[in-house]
């Protein structure tokens, strides 16, 4: 019963997380509730090791679709996958409680922006081209990958918002270039809590199937439905973090 909860969970998590990011606002809850008594370091461990096969099968659905810029996006997620590991020591060393605390606020600011600027995301203008998409580019996985290590609730959406506001993206070409720095911000994350023994991987295996059956299905709905679809999932998804990280922060 519990490997058939997580593996329906993960599905579900793969299918939100491959459009607009989000997938965790659905797998960690329910692995905590599924083993309240675990570790938590094992838990999120353990999503790390479903998501980001999931998150890959969507970078490589989206790459086959939507035209990449690779040539920014492949230093900005290696640059992400140093942060995440950065991230990931300094939480060792720095007290994340402040974040928690603040983020409820920052996923407001975004969710405002995006509904009052109605025209944001719809059209694919970039901003930057050559060496200075690259830089800005990079400059997104620095920050959102050191987010991811240190503290981690909503980094894809946040990816896809600073790929729309910054980079000039819509929201389909912003959802397809998160989805490649993801894979790194996870992997490094993975890759620290499997050295420390923080896996299970008889869950994260069959999740991890199931993750990316999940991130299939959803990708194909977004390249089938649009920018226009995926600003309206973005749009749901922050609502839901808003909610959740208030909970977390202020109530629980």
């Amino acid at each position: 019963m519990e490997m058939l909860v997580v593996t329906g969970a993960s599905l579900l998590a793969g299918f939100v997380d491959s459009i607009v990011g989000g997938g965790g606002l659905v797998l960690v809850p329910a692995l905590f509730a599924t083993f309240p008594g675990a570790p938590p370091a094992t838990l999120l461990g353990t999503n790390k090791s479903a998501s980001v096969w999931g998150t890959a099968a969507a970078a490589a659905q989206f790459g086959r679709k939507v035209q990449l810029q690779w040539a920014s996006l492949l230093p900005a997620a290696a640059v992400g996958f140093a942060g995440s590991l950065l991230g990931a020591w300094a939480v060792t060393v720095f007290p994340g409680e402040f974040l928690r605390q603040a983020l409820p606020f920052i996923l407001l600011a975004v969710l405002g922006y995006t509904l009052a600027r109605k025209d944001m995301g719809r059209h694919h203008v970039p901003r930057f081209i050559g060496q200075h998409e690259t830089m800005a580019a990079c400059a997104v996985g620095l920050l959102i990958g050191l987010y991811d290590g240190f503290f981690g609730p909503g980094t894809g959406s946040f990816l896809v918002f600073l790929f729309v506001r910054w980079l000039g993206y819509d929201f389909l070409n912003a959802s397809a270039s998160a989805k490649c720095i993801n894979v790194a911000t996870n992997l490094a994350a993975l890759m620290l809590l499997a050295a420390k023994g923080h896996v299970w991987w008889h869950y994260g295996l069959v999740m991890a199937a199931a993750n990316v059956v999940g991130s299939v299905l959803g990708t194909r709905v977004a390249l089938k439905h649009g920018a226009g679809f995926v600003r309206g999932v973005f749009i749901v998804v922050v609502s839901a973090l808003i909610l959740k990280s208030g909970y977390d922060a202020f109530l629980r």
